[in-house]
């Protein structure tokens, strides 16, 4: 299953207004979109949390995402996607992504192949 490409696009209109330009696109948006290129668009976003995180010399957002990939293909996908996490270089403006992390994973194989992957990202602010 995945996302509905009409959804986004007013998903995206509602964020940026109806000729993309207005409010600015959030960070967010732009680490789910990463997110959902390295899942090969198979991954259907199931949840999104964020919260703001500041060290001594450190400010930025911890992002909790949980993706679903549902089918053989998308399983295979979700099972890529774990693989590279840990070692992606994202490309989000103006933030930097110290850590990716997968905190959990569940097989499901009745009624059909599913894999449900929680993940955690800290990102920092770039100066």
């Amino acid at each position: 299953m995945q996302i509905d490409p009409a959804a986004m696009q007013t998903m995206r209109q509602v964020l940026t207004g109806p000729t993309g330009q207005g409010k600015r696109r959030g960070t967010w948006l732009h680490l789910l979109s990463a997110l959902m290129e390295l899942a090969d668009g198979q991954a259907e976003l199931i949840s999104h949390s964020e919260r703001a995180w500041a060290s001594a010399t450190f400010a930025g957002t911890r992002h909790r995402v949980t993706l679903r990939f549902t089918g053989a293909g998308a399983v295979e996908a979700g099972e890529g996607f774990i693989d590279a996490l840990a070692e992606h270089e994202f490309t989000i403006p103006r933030q930097l992504v110290a850590d990716a992390a997968v905190i959990t994973v569940q097989h499901t194989a009745l009624p059909q192949p599913m894999l449900e992957v929680q993940t955690e990202l800290l990102l920092l602010e770039d100066a």
